[in-house]
């Protein structure tokens, strides 16, 4: 069985977005930092070179494999602002109508920016997700 690539590295957040040279890409980041903390308790990680993630849950997938993931988190890419929603978007149907400018994969959450759309509903989404994920937390 193989193992997961994306793992926990030493690189600190911070050390990460230093490099981001948009200012308002850098300052979205710095807040989604503060509002997962706050929902997690938890300081950010680096997940592989490119993900920020709060907490940490153990999976098992039916073929058999297991892993860590992020409770929740997220990864400034090129394009977009990708946000793990672990639980997925099902619940919230209806809000996202009235969220703002946003794009939804299985369990992906993509905005180009924070001013795009409703900062009350993302932390509500942020918080929800979290608390969702409580009985499979490992830290």
């Amino acid at each position: 069985m193989s193992e997961a690539k994306t793992k926990p590295t030493t690189q600190t957040a911070l050390e990460f977005l230093a490099a981001q040279t948009d200012q308002q890409r850098h300052a979205d980041c710095i807040s989604l930092i503060g509002w997962m903390q706050k929902a997690t308790g938890c300081k950010p990680v680096m997940w592989g070179s490119s993900i920020i993630g709060f907490g940490k849950y153990k999976y098992r997938y039916e073929s058999g494999r297991v892993g860590e993931w992020p409770v929740i988190g997220f990864s400034p890419r090129k394009t977009d602002l990708v946000l793990y929603i672990i639980p997925g978007f099902e619940k919230y149907e209806d809000v996202l109508k009235k969220f703002g400018k946003h794009k939804t994969g299985k369990s992906c959450l993509y905005l180009k920016r924070l001013a795009d759309v409703d900062k009350k509903i993302l932390k509500d989404i942020i918080e929800t997700s979290v608390k969702a994920m409580t009985s499979k937390r490992v830290e």
